[in-house]
């Protein structure tokens, strides 16, 4: 029976092409290093303009500022025009702006669930989709942009890219080991589920603004 068993394996193996592992390993390490690109939607006009738009449909509101010095202000004026408390979770990437100058008191750590604002960075952000791309990390703790009810994000122009595809891409040039977990955020936590009717803040934020900062990098 063993024989026979072993026989009728042998001949699956060799048909499927599973007989040698150092030659199937070889074949998927070259197919994940050259990765095949599927159809691209073709953009005209301007990736920020086109990011800006797509994010307004997902719900999130978004603000432009000249500069990484502008952004605290920004927040503190977000944060006045909608009633919420000048107090907030910041990942360490942008801990060191001057918060306390606009009047808003952060603390550097991960969030809790009686945190009401998180402010974070992001990797980079997709136009087609105005969705963001959020890397996990020591630094940079998901309950910050997953917890609290309002989100900001910090979104550098020079970061936005075209595609999901271009945002691996560069994800794979500009990382070695990829974070424990990727979050891609596209506005505000929203469920169906009652009635088929759209609820903000079901299983996350119900508010995600978005402060997109020029630069020149």
């Amino acid at each position: 029976m063993n024989e026979a068993r072993e026989e009728v394996l042998a001949r699956v193996r060799a048909g499927v092409g599973k007989g040698d592992f150092a030659a199937r390993r070889a074949l998927a390490e070259a197919a994940l290093a050259a990765p095949v690109r599927g159809p691209q939607p073709q953009f005209t006009g301007d990736l920020v303009e086109r990011f800006c738009e797509k994010a307004a449909t997902l719900a999130s509101t978004v603000e432009r500022v000249s500069s990484e010095a502008d952004v605290p202000q920004a927040v503190a004026r977000y944060l006045l025009a909608h009633g919420i408390p000048a107090q907030a979770v910041v990942t360490a990437d942008i801990g060191e702006l001057p918060w306390r100058d606009a009047g808003i008191d952060v603390a550097v750590r991960a969030a809790f669930d009686a945190d009401l604002v998180g402010i974070s960075g992001c990797f980079c952000a997709v136009a087609e989709t105005g969705t963001l791309l959020l890397c996990s990390g020591p630094e940079t703790p998901a309950t910050v942009s997953l917890l609290p009810e309002t989100h900001i994000a910090l979104v550098r122009v020079s970061r936005i890219v075209g595609t999901m595809e271009d945002a691996f891409a560069r994800l794979r040039a500009e990382t070695g080991d990829w974070p424990r977990a990727l979050n891609f955020i596209s506005g505000p936590s929203r469920t169906g589920d009652i009635e088929q009717t759209i609820v903000l803040g079901a299983h996350g934020p119900c508010r995600v603004h978005l402060i997109l900062v020029e630069d020149n990098q």
